[in-house]
């Protein structure tokens, strides 16, 4: 058998080991790793910088499914290169509940899935954060420590949708030469062909974007391997737009929308063993064949020894510290730090915008931490997002540490999933907290794949007045509280902001903070050794025996709250504040904590200026909530809140008529 030949039958192996699982589970897309194989077997038997045995190798080439319904491609090749916890027993339970081998790969179901993805264009825009994150540890540690590629395999949808716009200017505009996009270009979706839809020149919008540009036969292997090596050698990202037919060997099906989302069926199935001569039955490899992919697999870790060697010849100060970023661990100095700032901001109160203590605290963050990564999607002089220890990154120096993503909320979250999912840094970014809706699909991805970003979002309610209700995130709070493993955080004051900023930094799971325009007094004045933002929910102003009234707040209503307090108290009624700067920290206290933080008063008050949604859980259905009872208006933000009535004197009069009720 000639090289070639072997070549084209390991590709095959992937197309069979495809539609075998699809059909077995009756679901999935066997069209694109039919297509795509033989660029998949390029890339990985020739180009691919991996080690089966260390999947997590930090310099380790990363490979994005950005057509993540294709992802049986994903799996076949884990399998094939010898990854020990993808078996055939898996790729034969494609689907199935508790498998790993989901519809779409989910990262952190089985080694060498670096991401997860589904949404088409999320992987293009991981792919560009990754690739960023190359090039920032590259220029603080490197080159012989860090000098990998990225590569995304992308198909017609993940170019239609409009992120990936976002995605390929930054990544043309940055010069991100170390990424490179094989586009799967098959001319399908599920409609049918894609002129029914879209007639775009995508080479063209790509070389607008200053990308360097190629166009080859994708199923030509030779082809494919020069492409990719020109790609290597190029000072700009690189599209290779690798022409394939989809369902690649279906003698009835191939070329068209029918092998796109759907089996083959047997009969179908039996055709193509016969049309590509493979004679071995479901979930079978031939020796050679697999032999030949294990060898790829064991060439490719190569590399990885050669940078072992690297690494264990490194300075130790820089080999210790490169180690503990790529862990993810903290340094212990952080605790220390967030302790002086907090203790000096009791000696000293501060009245500020809780955007402007994000920016205090950040610049007590960002001098302890030399892994954060900022950025503002142009709004740095509103986010508070920059600070002296953050220089912005340019196309031509990398030793910045601020990202300005432009007008490109969408990308900037998916970018920064993609910095995580590489490692070594810790990346925050920041707009306004009602542009959270331009972000969702990327911030939900965060929050399935626990990763470990920041959303720094500030206008956070009607409070920033007189831009008016489109920017007025009055449902913004409850649904990103909605979504699972997201931390969402509104302080109260400048103490409570640096205590949300210290728990997002600790934690593994993605953050909100929602942070206000207008300056509010500090209501924290003692010291406290614990983090009681920590709690979720704390008494923040107790009174004297058994609560009549509990009023709850978070964020610029505290002060609401603690005014209402004064009146209530000076009336006889015995009042308690409690501060509620996160939801889903307090749900995960004990049930006796959150028996005694909720409390048995005879009347509980909830105070946000967003809607009711969510609040029942803390104040009752039967709670008085004083919030936003729709949409708000263009103002400024003492009219606003008087006209909607979030002020101290409907909370007392509430409160005053309710106990006359009772």
């Amino acid at each position: 058998m000639s090289n070639m030949e072997k070549q084209t039958r390991m590709a095959h192996a992937i197309r069979f080991l495809a539609m075998d699982a699809v059909e077995k589970a009756k679901s999935g897309h066997p069209g694109l790793p039919m297509g795509a194989a033989d660029i998949a077997t390029v890339l990985f038997t020739k180009f691919m910088k991996f080690d089966p045995k260390a999947p997590k190798w930090a310099d380790r080439d990363r490979f994005v499914l950005s057509a993540g319904h294709g992802s049986m491609l994903l799996y076949s090749l884990l399998h094939l290169l010898g990854y020990e916890d993808m078996t055939m027993d898996d790729l034969a339970n494609f689907r199935q509940l508790g498998a790993k081998t989901a519809g779409h790969p989910e990262y952190g179901h089985a080694s060498g899935i670096e991401t997860t993805t589904g949404p088409l264009g999320q992987g293009i825009a991981n792919a560009v954060g990754m690739a960023i994150t190359e090039k920032l540890m590259a220029a603080q540690f490197g080159e012989d420590l860090v000098d990998h590629y990225t590569y995304a395999l992308a198909g017609d949808g993940c170019l239609m949708e409009g992120i990936s716009q976002e995605a390929i200017a930054l990544a043309g505009h940055l010069k991100l030469n170390k990424l490179i996009l094989l586009w799967d270009d098959n001319n399908v979706t599920i409609d049918g062909a894609v002129t029914v839809s879209d007639s775009t020149d995508q080479l063209a919008r790509f070389r607008a974007c200053n990308w360097n540009t190629d166009s080859i036969d994708g199923h030509d292997q030779d082809a494919i391997a020069t492409a990719i090596e020109a790609a290597q050698k190029s000072d700009k990202p690189t599209i290779i737009a690798c022409k394939t037919v989809i369902g690649f060997g279906s003698p009835n099906k191939a070329g068209t929308s029918k092998v796109h989302g759907a089996p083959l069926g047997e009969d179908e199935i039996a055709a193509t063993r016969e049309a590509l001569g493979w004679e071995s039955g479901p979930f079978e490899v031939p020796s050679d064949i697999l032999d030949a992919w294990r060898i790829a697999g064991l060439n490719a870790s190569h590399a990885h020894k050669e940078w072992q060697k690297r690494l264990e010849a490194a300075d130790p100060d820089q080999r210790a510290e490169f180690e503990r970023r790529m862990r993810g661990d903290l340094p212990a100095s952080f605790d220390d730090a967030m302790a002086d700032y907090k203790k000096a901001l009791a000696a000293d109160p501060k009245k500020v915008a809780t955007r402007k203590a994000s920016e205090m605290a950040l610049t007590v963050i960002n001098e302890a931490l030399p892994e954060t990564i900022g950025g503002s999607a142009d709004l740095t002089g509103s986010n508070n997002t920059k600070t002296p220890a953050t220089v912005s990154v340019t196309a031509d120096d990398f030793s910045g540490r601020y990202m300005n993503w432009g007008i490109r909320e969408h990308v900037m979250a998916s970018a920064m999933n993609g910095m995580a999912l590489h490692g070594g840094v810790i990346p925050y970014g920041g707009t306004f907290l009602v542009f959270a809706d331009y972000m969702r699909g990327a911030m939900r991805l965060s929050a399935l794949m626990e990763q470990r970003v920041i959303y720094v979002l500030t206008h956070d309610s009607i409070g920033l007045g007189e831009d008016g209700p489109t920017h007025q995130p009055v449902e913004t709070l409850a649904s990103l509280r909605a979504i699972p493993n997201m931390q969402v955080f509104r302080p109260a004051d400048v103490v409570e902001t640096a205590e949300c900023w210290e728990l997002a930094i600790k934690a593994q799971a993605p953050s909100v903070l929602a942070l206000t325009r207008q300056g509010l007094a500090q209501v924290r004045l003692e010291y406290s050794e614990e983090n009681l933002c920590g709690r979720g929910a704390y008494v923040l102003s107790d009174c004297d025996g058994d609560a009549d009234v509990s009023i709850f707040a978070s964020g610029s209503e505290i002060g609401i709250a603690l005014d209402a307090q004064k009146t209530l108290e000076a009336q006889g009624v015995k009042t308690r504040v409690v501060s509620v700067p996160c939801f889903e920290l307090f749900e995960a206290q004990s049930d006796n904590y959150k028996k005694d933080t909720l409390g048995s008063a005879k009347v509980n008050v909830g105070i946000e200026a967003a809607l009711r949604m969510g609040w029942d859980r803390i104040i009752g259905s039967d709670g008085i909530f004083i919030g936003m009872p729709g949409f708000g208006a263009s103002g400024p933000a003492e009219e606003l809140y008087e006209h909607f009535g979030i002020t101290a004197d409907n909370v007392v009069a509430q409160v005053t008529q309710k106990l006359k009720n009772a």
